[in-house]
């Protein structure tokens, strides 16, 4: 399903940004403190930073594939974010 909205990212915490199996996403930390963004290859939730991805606050994606952000996970198409603090993330996705 698509979805555009801003989600909260509790501390410490995987959080999903995709209620579906996506393709492409657009996302930025909105948030005061880096986040990591990780991909799935289903809704299993991450337990480790492993293959995970730093964004600081303000950085994000534009309608990038996640074949180009996650070129090494074969069919990756769920989307985590984890803080060390509460933070925001924007969401968009098809």
């Amino acid at each position: 399903m698509a979805q555009n909205t801003t989600l909260t990212v509790p501390r410490r915490t995987w959080t999903q940004l995709t209620d579906a199996d996506i393709t492409s996403i657009t996302f930025q930390n909105i948030g005061n403190n880096y986040i990591l963004i990780k991909a799935t290859t289903d809704t299993t939730t991450p337990t480790d930073p492993a293959g995970a991805i730093r964004y600081n606050p303000g950085q994000g994606e534009r309608n990038v594939a996640l074949s180009d952000l996650f070129p090494g996970l074969a069919n990756r198409d769920r989307v985590w974010a984890f803080a060390e603090d509460v933070s925001q993330v924007v969401v968009s996705h098809a």
